[in-house]
C-alpha cells in the first residue's frame, strides 16, 4: 500500500486557511482515485521537533566529522539529536508528500524550514560521493501548495519568491520527484476575486491528485 505524507505549515486551521481548503480538494481527489492509500495528516505548528541550535549544530559535527559516539554527547545533544533522526526516519517511511504552506515575507514559514532542517542527514537523506552530494530518496513524488497575498507569476516579483523555489531545491537535493506547484495568488491584492481564484486552485489540485493517483498507479 502507498503511503503519503501530508504536511502543512499554516496555523489558522481549516475554517480560516485558503490553503488548507485547497488541500482538502486534493485529499478528497486523491482518495477518490486511490480509495487504498494511507495517508497522514503532519501540522507542523503541532509537533515537537529539533532546531538547528547550538546543541543540535554541535551534536551533528561531533557525529559526524570527530568520531564521537552518541553516548559521549551531552545529554541535550543526545536527545536533539536522537529527535532529528526519529523525524527523518518517520518521513522516509513515505511514498509521496504533499506541502501545503502560505507565503511570508516572499518565504514560506519559518517552521517549514526548521522541518527541512531535520531531514537532511549525510547517509540516511542523501550522500557524498566523489562526484557530489546525492539524494537517496529516488522514487518519491512531492508536491506544494501554496497560497500567496501578492502576484508573482509572470510579474517583476516572481524573481523574490523563494518558499516554493527552496522547497524544490530542498527535496529535489533529496533525490525526490516533485510536481508542479498548485499556487493560488493575489489573494490579497484581488480581495473581489478570491472565490474565483480559491476555485481554480481547488481544480488544479484534483488535476494534481489525478496525477499522482496515476504515479501511484503505475508504481512510478
Amino acid at each position: 500500500m502507498k503511503k503519503l505524507l501530508y504536511i502543512t505549515a499554516n496555523p489558522k486551521g481549516l475554517e480560516k486557511s485558503k490553503g488548507l481548503q485547497i488541500g482538502e480538494a486534493f485529499l478528497e481527489s486523491l482518495l477518490e482515485e486511490c480509495p487504498d492509500i494511507e495517508i497522514k495528516k503532519m501540522d507542523l505548528f503541532s509537533i515537537d521537533m529539533a532546531h538547528m541550535d547550538r546543541d543540535l549544530v554541535s551534536a551533528r559535527g561531533k557525529l559526524a566529522g570527530y568520531g564521537y559516539t552518541l553516548e559521549q554527547l551531552s545529554d541535550s545533544e543526545r536527545e536533539k539529536i536522537v529527535k532529528m533522526h526519529a523525524l527523518a526516519d518517520e518521513f522516509v517511511q513515505y511514498d509521496n508528500y504533499v506541502f501545503v504552506s502560505p507565503m511570508w515575507n516572499l518565504n514560506s514559514p519559518a517552521i517549514l524550514k526548521a522541518f527541512l532542517d531535520n531531514l537532511f542527514i549525510s547517509g540516511k537523506t542523501f550522500a557524498h560521493t566523489p562526484t557530489g552530494p546525492k539524494g537517496l530518496l529516488t522514487g518519491k513524488t512531492a508536491l506544494h501548495i501554496q497560497t500567496r497575498g501578492g502576484q508573482y507569476t509572470g510579474t517583476p516579483m516572481e524573481e523574490m519568491e523563494s518558499g516554493d523555489r527552496y522547497l524544490k531545491i530542498a527535496l529535489r537535493f533529496l533525490g525526490i520527484d516533485m510536481m508542479e506547484t498548485v499556487v493560488a495568488e493575489g489573494l490579497d491584492l484581488y480581495p473581489q476575486k478570491v472565490p474565483e481564484i480559491v476555485a481554480q486552485a481547488k481544480e488544479n489540485a484534483r488535476m494534481a491528485a489525478k496525477e499522482l493517483a496515476t504515479k501511484v498507479a503505475l508504481n512510478v
